[in-house]
């Protein structure tokens, strides 16, 4: 039997049949076809999710995110839409499009025990992960997020951290040194010190250090390329509307995301700076493992436990991609989240003396520097006042995510929906955009208390200090900082220990202050995450005078 011959056109061909049709009819159909997806999905959306009431739209483009994005700090906002619309509200956003806002604990508890599976990085949050970080633990959905955590898990456990709590001395020891012989060189036996980037050279050295048997080098000045390009995302920031204009667009099309801006080339310049540090700490690590390591402290460091993960042998492989990815992850997650940590607390500190002196006289009662088992159990008011920062300063204000199913999510209370029904649960369609208010929830009136504005450290060395409402919300000690569920930060005991260590022995040998008086303004300016900084300085300064305890 002979097989018919079917002409295959050729490209030429088809151009001249689409010229004959006419581009603008073609053009036509496929806007006719986008329109039709879009529509269908828009319908589908309407449909299958509980329509919730909510602030009403201030911009016809962009709902109401200029406001929360122009916003000194979103909870409030976040907070008082609650207040008026219930514990789950929509909120109007880019082209039509809703968000719909959590801020009930038992519809959160839900959200996160089904993170990276039913809910999932949204694509603006993947462009910019990926552009920082590739594909890494963050930006990692479902199986693979599972993967690469297991195969990270023992390299942040008690036991691996107890051995790094010298790393963390350590560190902070030399900034004291520098700090000792500035003040030994003034006048006035005090001096005014840029606090947050200390702060920022100590987190860093200390995640190469504990991380990969790195010295960076920062905190004896030495100025390498990753920390030249960390500290430039501080003190050079685009304009403010520029800034904005570029996160609202991007929002609806992550494409934008590509176009070089300076903070688009301060991401790649990072990326490449971060891979290419990361791939020598690599070479030289597995040239090192066999002479310098048994294969069983191999596997309990954070660089060993990402060699091993290369084998094809290994129990939770990951390519070589990936095991560079997490080495940016941990990089990033390592200087960021910590440094802003401690430099909010020494703010707190600096506005709150009497804080400041309990916290030393604790301190000093104690004697000598504490172990990671003593940090952890023996001293409640540094524990107390480590958590009261991370509750009213989480460095992550907010997190988005989008349904890649249908889900039902239960309230524990209910909630008026648009058409003035009242619901329990809320649809949620596949494709809803979700968002977990952290900072609202943290810092909110109605699950903390009265007082949930104010920086209390006593509220958690009561019984009654921590109420009902606030015991509802799961997470690190009914906070949302670490988030919780499958992503539940999964270096939050490395982070508090480091925490510990370092304030420990900077409020135990200094007192601090406000350089202009306690009542001086502090703002929030743009870095790679959102940083305190006192209004009226440059980039992210944070001035304060410092003198030794005597």
């Amino acid at each position: 039997m002979k097989t018919p011959h079917i002409p295959v056109p050729s490209p030429l061909s088809l151009w001249t049949t689409v010229r004959s049709v006419g581009l603008f009819n073609v053009a036509c159909s496929f806007a006719a076809l986008w329109a039709f997806v879009k529509v269908s999905r828009a319908l589908r959306w309407r449909l299958k999710t509980t329509q919730l009431r909510g602030p009403p739209r201030t911009s016809f483009i962009y709902g109401v995110l200029p406001n929360l994005i122009a916003s000194q700090g979103t909870g409030g906002m976040y907070e008082r839409w609650a207040t008026e619309h219930g514990v789950a509200y929509m909120i109007p956003s880019i082209l039509g499009q809703a968000i719909v806002v959590l801020c009930d604990p038992r519809a959160i508890a839900h959200f996160y025990a089904r993170e990276t599976w039913t809910y999932v990085q949204t694509p603006f949050s993947l462009a910019l992960l990926e552009a920082l970080i590739d594909r890494g633990l963050l930006s990692s959905h479902g199986e693979d997020h599972r993967r690469q955590r297991k195969a990270l898990t023992p390299g942040f456990s008690n036991v691996a951290i107890r051995k790094l709590t010298s790393v963390f001395y350590d560190s902070v020891y030399k900034a004291k040194g520098a700090w000792d012989i500035a003040i030994e060189s003034s006048k006035d036996g005090d001096v005014v010190i840029e606090v947050q980037t200390w702060m920022n050279h100590i987190s860093l050295d200390t995640i190469g250090i504990a991380g990969f048997s790195h010295d960076f080098g920062s905190l004896d000045g030495k100025r390498s390329s990753v920390t030249e390009v960390f500290d430039t995302f501080g003190t050079n920031q685009q304009a403010s509307a520029l800034n904005q204009f570029f996160i609202l667009h991007a929002l609806a099309f992550p494409i934008i995301t590509k176009i070089p801006t300076k903070r688009t080339n301060l991401f790649k310049q990072l990326n490449v700076t971060m891979g290419k540090i990361s791939n020598e700490l690599l070479i030289r690590s597995r040239r090192e493992k066999d002479v310098n390591m048994s294969e069983r402290d191999e596997e309990k460091s954070i660089i060993g436990l990402l060699i091993k993960s290369e084998g094809q042998d290994a129990e939770f492989h990951m390519s070589k991609e990936e095991v560079v990815a997490q080495m940016k992850v941990l990089l990033v997650a390592g200087y960021e989240t910590t440094s802003i940590s401690l430099t909010w607390a020494l703010i707190e500190l600096s506005r709150h003396p009497d804080v400041q002196t309990g916290l030393r006289e604790e301190l000093l009662v104690f004697g000598a520097d504490p172990t990671y088992d003593q940090l952890k159990a023996n001293l409640p008011y540094l524990d107390a006042v480590v958590h009261e920062i991370l509750r009213l300063h989480p460095p992550v204000g907010e997190i988005t995510r989008l349904a890649a199913a249908d889900d039902v999510i239960p309230l524990s209370e209910l909630v008026r929906t648009e058409s003035g029904e009242m619901t329990d649960s809320i649809s949620i369609a596949k494709g809803t955009l979700i968002t977990i208010p952290v900072a609202a929830i943290n810092r909110s009136s109605a699950i903390w208390g009265p007082d949930a504005k104010e920086f209390k450290p006593d509220r958690w060395l009561t019984e009654d200090g921590i109420n009902g409402k606030a015991k509802e919300v799961q997470g690190h000690r009914h906070l949302l900082t670490f988030v919780d569920g499958p992503r539940m930060c999964l270096g939050k005991e490395f982070a508090i220990t480091e925490f510990k260590a370092v304030l420990s022995v900077l409020v135990k040998n200094f007192v601090f202050e406000m350089r202009d008086g306690p009542d001086t303004p502090v703002e929030v300016a743009s870095g790679l995450l959102p940083r305190p900084r006192v209004v009226g300085e440059d980039g992210i300064g944070v001035p304060l005078r410092v003198r030794r305890y005597e």
